[in-house]
């Protein structure tokens, strides 16, 4: 399937790995030009290379995403760099689990206000792009900890607050053709990532999480991906205000 990409401009944030960098290697698979930002500038220039090699024009930054005018400034440098946005992805978190003050604070900056941040900065571009083409799109990874609780968690608290904060946008902006959706994984596997961290240093607890999903396994980056970039292509132009769950039915609730 087409999905319709070719020649569109996205941008996404933590993207230098796992998720994100999937996300944006996807995107330039269909044809995308791609901006991406992260923390170290050496796996941000080795990535904006990556992309490049693809055939497709690329663009770069390393960022805090904490840092309100830094990110803002990073999405406008991004759009006028690729001539405008199409697509955007607010894929950076903090992974922070706690339920102390640091932590809190730390997912609200990054999860909560990167999101609002990079949407704020972008939304011209995505107005603009919106009325050229009759479609633009805003995505947010969460996490199906949204919906899970054991205890206090900054983390699942502020990923429900992400996807709260996409439906007002979703409504708000339909009229002028922006859409924005969430995807929330389950349990994702890669070397260096949180449960690669997990099996390499407490591999009872991965091996008993795996039992824990129904398809006896975890998922790839690039499953997530998929699932991501979809929702963002004009294919997916009537769907807007959703939380698509890619977890392996890890999740007991059923949505609605």
């Amino acid at each position: 399937m087409d999905l319709q990409l070719k020649g569109k401009n996205a941008v996404v944030t933590g993207a230098s790995r796992g998720i994100g960098w999937s996300i944006a290697e996807c995107l330039a698979d269909e044809g995308a030009n791609v901006a991406i930002c992260a923390r170290n500038p050496a796996q941000v220039a080795d990535a904006v290379r990556q992309l490049e090699a693809k055939g497709v024009k690329a663009f770069g930054q390393a960022v805090d995403i904490a840092d309100g005018p830094a990110i803002k400034a990073f999405v406008t440098a991004a759009g006028e760099a690729l001539g405008g946005i199409d697509v955007l992805v607010s894929n950076a978190s903090a992974l922070v689990q706690g339920s102390d003050e640091a932590s809190w604070k730390a997912m609200f900056d990054v999860d909560v206000m990167g999101a609002v941040r990079t949407f704020e900065a972008a939304k011209p571009f995505l107005e603009k792009a919106a009325e050229k083409n009759g479609d633009a799109a805003f995505l947010i990874t969460s996490s199906i900890s949204a919906a899970e609780a054991d205890n206090p968690s900054s983390y699942g608290a502020m990923k429900a607050a992400q996807i709260h904060y996409a439906k007002g946008v979703a409504r708000e902006n339909a009229p002028k053709k922006i859409r924005c959706n969430v995807v929330s994984p389950g349990t994702v596997f890669f070397e260096g990532g949180v449960w690669g961290n997990v099996k390499a240093g407490m591999p009872q607890f991965f091996d008993q999480m795996i039992k824990r999903n129904p398809t006896g396994r975890m998922a790839t980056p690039e499953e997530i991906a998929a699932a991501t970039v979809f929702l963002a292509s004009p294919r997916s132009a009537f769907t807007t205000g959703i939380n698509m769950v890619v977890d392996g039915a890890i999740s007991r609730r059923a949505n609605f």
